[in-house]
């Protein structure tokens, strides 16, 4: 886990930002320095109270909360907590024979994993855990301290122990003992309810149920805890006060959960239909620029095929020049040769369709050139008829010039022959 300074970290980004926990320390109004410690990294809450009146109690409660961050598991698991305070117990004994702070060194420490509904918590000596359960504050760990064996004995009323010569002896801390073992808690926790933990500098200043109206009064955590610093200070401050307080929110927060998880699911489903439209939008794009084709006059005059669309899309050339034909566009008729010399050239459905009108030009224009041969061959027969016709008739005309002649002969020989008889 990441280094903190454990005395001091209150598990706030900022001010205004609100989050299900907060915290303060305050070294109070008599005692000139803080030897509680606190972690706030959940889902781990810890306090370590350095013993009073003994040496270097600042320096116990740090390696405390140090070991704990460590070691503590992630989810409420009580016994794996508990595995954790004992490791912290046996650092402090060893930091103070190797010479980090001094022998003797020791600290309460009360820790607590919150795992959505369920709280795990280990605790050793008289720092307290309690829950507000609908409104109703109750102390869940047991004190390690002279007053409260004397409590349960009956020999003092929590009252008379509050002000008791001997109230701060504890029995049982860390630190003196290799083999001192917390007390161990596992507790389901409903939504709503506030988990508070505090050292004795805050509950040997204010009573329970003042405690319980302030954590009814401000439902933000850090504004909570402030306000119950604040209070124990008021009240004196005779000794460092921490707090550290927790809204449950299991539920809540695993609906968050699954209402985060279905919107990322939505964007997913949202994305990958978009990524699906515009694939297909791609593929029938790229099958419709593959399949259409159009015609174009070619640099030479002549009809091409191209498969594609004519100019560009999106600043990219969709064209390939599939044939270049033998037809002068000159040749067609002049609404064909229009569209196709025109920008756009003549659009048709596919290359197979421009091929078959590249092929109709071609009859059509093999069937035009047949035509004016046959019509040339025509005209050529009709002038050699008219010659012929022209030469027979003047050939008659000469025959019956001869005819004429003749009869004019024999009419005038017989004529002669009439004027002899008489």
């Amino acid at each position: 886990m990441a280094q903190l300074d454990f005395r001091h970290s209150t598990g706030r980004s900022s001010s205004d930002s609100f989050t299900p926990f907060g915290s303060r320390t305050d070294k109070g109004r008599v005692r000139e320095q803080n030897e509680d410690s606190l972690i706030v990294q959940p889902p781990l809450f810890v306090i370590a109270d350095g013993m009073g009146g003994h040496a270097a109690g600042e320096v116990a409660s740090e390696i405390a909360v140090h070991t704990i961050a460590e070691l503590a598991p992630e989810t409420a698991d009580a016994a794996a907590l508990g595995k954790a305070v004992e490791q912290a117990n046996r650092d402090i004994i060893n930091a103070g024979i190797a010479g980090r702070g001094r022998e003797g060194m020791g600290t309460t420490c009360t820790a607590a994993v919150l795992d959505g509904n369920s709280l795990a918590i280990a605790q050793v000596g008289d720092s307290r855990a309690y829950l507000l359960h609908k409104g109703v504050l109750k102390q869940l760990t047991r004190d390690h301290s002279l007053m409260a064996n004397m409590i349960e004995a009956g020999q003092l009323t929590p009252e008379e122990a509050r002000v008791h010569p001997n109230r701060s002896v504890i029995t049982r801390a860390l630190g003196n003992d290799p083999n001192t073992t917390p007390d161990l808690y596992e507790i389901n926790v409903e939504d709503g309810d506030r988990l508070l933990l505090c050292s004795d500098g805050l509950s040997s200043m204010l009573e329970d149920d003042e405690i319980q109206a302030v954590m009814n009064r401000y439902h933000d955590p850090q504004k909570c805890a402030s306000t119950l610093v604040n209070g124990a200070l008021v009240a004196g401050g005779l000794d460092n006060v921490t707090v550290i307080i927790v809204n449950a929110e299991g539920g809540r927060a695993k609906n968050r959960k699954k209402l985060a998880l279905r919107t990322r699911i939505t964007a997913l489903l949202i994305v990958l239909m978009l990524a699906l439209c515009l694939g297909v939008a791609v593929w029938g794009g790229s099958a419709y620029l593959h399949h259409t084709a159009y015609l174009a006059e070619s640099e030479h005059g002549t009809v091409s095929v191209y498969r594609g669309v004519p100019g560009q899309v999106l600043g990219l050339s969709y064209s390939e020049l599939v044939e270049e034909t033998d037809i002068a566009v000159a040749d067609l008729p002049p609404s064909a040769a229009e569209s196709i010399r025109s920008l756009k050239g003549m659009r048709v459905n596919s290359v197979e369709e421009a091929l078959e009108i590249v092929e109709g030009y071609k009859a059509d224009i093999e069937a035009q050139k047949n035509a004016s041969a046959s019509s040339a061959s025509s005209s050529s027969a009709s002038e050699t008829s008219s010659t012929d016709a022209n030469s027979a008739s003047a050939d008659s005309s000469i025959a019956s010039a001869s005819n004429g002649e003749s009869d004019e002969e024999t009419s005038s020989e017989s004529n002669g022959d009439e004027e002899q008889a008489v």
